[in-house]
């Protein structure tokens, strides 16, 4: 895991090779093109391409508009105005369920400097809570361009949750919508997570060893529709549960993970490492993420107790 790379950066490269596949792939940004990194599809696909301004809402209701037309739009800009637009998105997109994909950047903490009011840490939940969304956060560069992919071949909204700070890319693993993968197994605690959050889990995961436990390490790229089996099937297996997220633990994966578990009626202990009901606050990324527990020294000590 030497390379590094943003999955907003993974986001741009993947329209572009997905853009030359199909044709009916448009791209739509809110004035924000560079930062997203649609600005790749851009150069590529002039005529395919959309700069809306400081618009979202408006973005959103021509993706509605070009989504009837045949086209697959792809609408960018960051994670935090999802709020702006989401009207749009409730009555426009998924009452009418209408093919249009929503592929938010700069989701969560690691922002960094942006600070508080531009690091989106209840994004999921927004987007969780609406009836026929499917909700993907990809961990690392292979991953989103596999969730882009399987966006544009989905029939109906889709929301991808990409990130700003560049992190690990692992080796290709499997992706099926809906379906998790097993990156370390164990037998005396699961950690579920997403993002960003698993490159810092699978640290977690080593200094655990360390100190003799044996964690398993599930990554739930999918958040909706969940994979409640293997939720399930782990719980049960190692008793001790924990969900790590870049996300306010309410609402988000930790709550996905909990109404799993509940309705299953599965006997575990159980905990949401995450955003405890707080805003962020200014600094470097990884400054930002170990003043909110989320690095892997201190998932690894929260776990360990």
């Amino acid at each position: 895991m030497s390379e590094t790379k943003a999955t907003r950066a993974a986001y741009g490269e993947a329209l572009v090779k997905l853009g030359h596949e199909n044709d009916k792939i448009v791209v739509l940004d809110a004035d924000l093109a560079n930062a997203t990194m649609t600005m790749t599809f851009a150069k590529e696909f002039p005529n395919r391409h959309f700069d809306v301004g400081i618009a979202e809402a408006n973005m959103v209701d021509m993706a509605a508009g070009m989504s009837r037309m045949g086209l697959i739009p792809f609408c960018s800009t960051f994670a935090v105005f999802a709020g702006r637009s989401y009207d749009q998105i409730r009555n426009g997109v998924c009452y009418p369920h209408f093919n249009v994909k929503l592929a938010f950047t700069h989701a969560g903490l690691s922002v960094g400097e942006d600070g508080g009011s531009h690091q989106a840490i209840e994004d999921i939940a927004l987007m969780r809570v609406l009836p026929g969304m499917t909700v993907i956060c990809p961990c690392d560069a292979n991953e989103t361009y596999q969730a882009v992919k399987a966006a544009a071949e989905i029939k109906g909204p889709v929301y991808l949750r990409l990130a700003r700070l560049a992190t690990p890319v692992m080796d290709p693993m499997p992706f099926t919508v809906g379906k998790g993968n097993v990156l370390a197994d164990g037998s005396d605690a699961v950690i579920f997570t997403c993002g960003l959050m698993v490159s810092e889990c699978l640290k977690a995961a080593e200094l655990l060893k360390e100190k003799g436990m044996s964690p398993a390490i599930v990554n739930l790229h999918t958040i909706k529709p969940i994979d409640a089996e293997l939720v399930r099937t782990y719980a049960a297996k190692c008793k001790r549960v924990y969900t790590v997220e870049e996300h306010s633990v309410i609402g988000g994966l930790g709550d996905a993970v909990a109404d799993v578990l509940l309705s299953g009626g599965v006997a575990c202990s159980f905990k949401k490492i995450g955003v405890q009901d707080v805003f962020g606050q200014s600094g470097k990324a990884m400054d930002v993420l170990a003043e909110y527990g989320l690095t892997g020294p201190q998932i690894a000590q929260t776990i360990a107790g």
